[in-house]
């Protein structure tokens, strides 16, 4: 992930807050590299021979499918200084943000040591930690370890403690907009002064299966277990995984930029008539309508946008028409929409860092990738009809370097992200201009670790 992105800065005056991290794990997918390979491939990461519920398992209300992530019970306790007792009764969420930290934060090209007693903030999008129940009132361990390893909040403390981190640290909660208006937050602490660095994080992990059916019930999800954004054959989505971590910061401190970030802004539906679950098409309009007042930039300037786009009835109409009205008055050219919930299905509180995820491949290759399920577009979107708005069905050159993001959770909290890339090119692609040999020093704890990083090298 270092084709733009190891140049700081161009044409920044520095205030500005950037991306300078990232890390994570996704559906099939251990890291951003190779959720990159899978996007552009085209590939569905939502599968049904996932081991989440035992193979066993069938349910005749909902699909087995689901986007799971790897390994996700894997933990180097000895790493972070935790007991036996400590990792085993603390959640899995977490578990994977400690890791994914710590990963951000040293992609951002920073010792994570140095960050000890500074005023960093740490704030977490996230929603269900499905396992807690079971901590809570089944497994009694001694010493009372579960009730902190299983607390909401320990996602977010965990991380200030172990980094010893003195600034606001707690985790959000807005549903399927968490992970963005925890970006908010942070967005705004680095604006004001209050905090230098801020590290956001998100997380949903299924191990419950009495949730997926829960969501059945609640009739968003897609009895096939295929999402299929904006698609006339759209039947609700599919369930997903993802445990990520983004580093902000001020351009003129950091060391590597992956996306410049313009403006953020939040809203709420309040009351609706068809009830707390619909998403307010007017009250999204009058989010994107404001924001892009505000930020000053011409929607014009858009290369796409990644779209909410969870294949639901509900979803979809609404979303696409206030994109619609905001973006499409007076465009000479169709309007290009995106959700990567066709590759890696619906993440819920994690979804919103599922879309920066794809926006930073699309800066860092010049290409943004695909969706998949799409074939027609619904009946019931007359942009998408009409062509006024498209689908991107193969992958797209970016022109501009500005990419929106639309977020919103089923409570009525919306969030819309406006991400510009930084297109200072490397000279040479980075390569020096001599036929000096360089050293290069790896270091990992065991052999399998460094082989991994030779094999990164040589791709």
């Amino acid at each position: 992930m270092d084709d733009k992105g190891t140049i700081a800065r161009n044409n920044v005056s520095g205030e500005e807050i950037v991306i300078s991290g990232i890390a994570g794990r996704f559906p099939n997918s251990d890291n951003m590299n190779q959720l990159r390979e899978n996007l552009f491939n085209k590939i569905d990461l939502v599968r049904a021979d996932h081991e989440r519920w035992g193979k066993a398992l069938e349910h005749p209300e909902f699909s087995r499918r689901m986007g799971t992530v790897n390994k996700a019970e894997k933990f180097d306790a000895d790493f972070f200084g935790l007991s036996f007792e400590q990792a085993h009764t603390l959640s899995g969420e977490a578990r994977l943000l400690l890791e994914h930290s710590y990963e951000a934060i040293i992609d951002a090209g920073i010792n994570p040591t140095q960050l000890q007693g500074k005023n960093t903030a740490v704030i977490i999008g996230a929603s269900y930690i499905e396992p807690q129940a079971k901590y809570l009132y089944t497994n009694v361990q001694i010493g009372g370890q579960n009730i902190i390893g299983c607390h909401k909040s320990a996602t977010a403390n965990m991380i200030s403690y172990f980094l010893d981190l003195k600034g606001p640290s707690y985790t959000i909660d807005t549903a399927c907009s968490s992970s963005l208006h925890a970006m908010a937050v942070g967005y705004d602490y680095i604006m004001s002064g209050k905090c230098e660095d801020a590290i956001i994080g998100t997380a949903n992990l299924c191990f419950a299966p009495i949730v997926n059916l829960q969501f059945t019930r609640l009739g968003v999800l897609s009895p096939t277990g295929y999402c299929r954004p904006f698609d006339s054959a759209a039947n609700g989505y599919a369930r997903g995984e993802t445990a990520a971590v983004v580093y902000l910061q001020k351009a003129k401190n950091a060391k590597r930029i992956y996306a410049i970030c313009p403006h953020i802004k939040l809203n709420n539906d309040g009351y609706k008539e068809e009830g707390i679950t619909y998403p307010s098409s007017q009250m999204q309009y009058t989010l994107l309508k404001e924001f892009y007042e505000e930020c000053k930039i011409p929607t014009s300037c858009l290369d796409y946008v990644e779209a909410h786009g969870t294949a639901t009835i509900a979803g979809d109409p609404p979303e696409i028409n206030a994109i619609y009205n905001v973006f499409c008055t007076n465009r000479e050219t169709p309007l290009m929409i995106g959700s990567v919930k066709s590759n890696l299905g619906h993440t819920e509180p994690a979804s919103g860092f599922n879309q920066i995820a794809k926006v930073i491949i699309a800066f860092e290759t010049g290409f943004v990738p695909p969706n998949i399920n799409y074939t027609s577009p619904r009946n019931d979107i007359d942009a998408l009809i009409n062509g006024t708005v498209r689908v991107i069905e193969k992958p797209m050159q970016l022109q501009n370097g500005y990419v929106g993001i639309n977020n919103f959770g089923f409570g009525g909290s919306n969030a819309h992200v406006l991400l510009k890339w930084n297109d200072k090119l490397k000279i040479n692609n980075g390569a020096p201009n001599d036929d000096l040999p360089r050293l290069v020093v790896l270091s990992g704890r065991t052999e399998e670790s460094v082989k991994l990083f030779l094999n990164d090298v040589n791709c």
